[in-house]
């Protein structure tokens, strides 16, 4: 079977579904990417920054 002939199959609610789900994914990985990955080096911490 072709993928679009999949796709066109799927009803609107399936497809919104996955979209929005595809979206909270990406999101999530590159928040934790940039938290815990290579440009987590250049982030600062804002209460060591204002120590008193």
């Amino acid at each position: 079977m072709e993928l679009a002939t999949v796709l066109s199959n799927l009803e609107p609610a399936t497809v919104l579904g996955i979209s929005v789900s595809a979206v909270v994914i990406i999101i999530t990985a590159a928040s934790i990417y940039t938290s815990f990955g290579p440009p987590a080096k250049e982030l600062s911490d804002p209460f060591e920054d204002h120590e008193d």
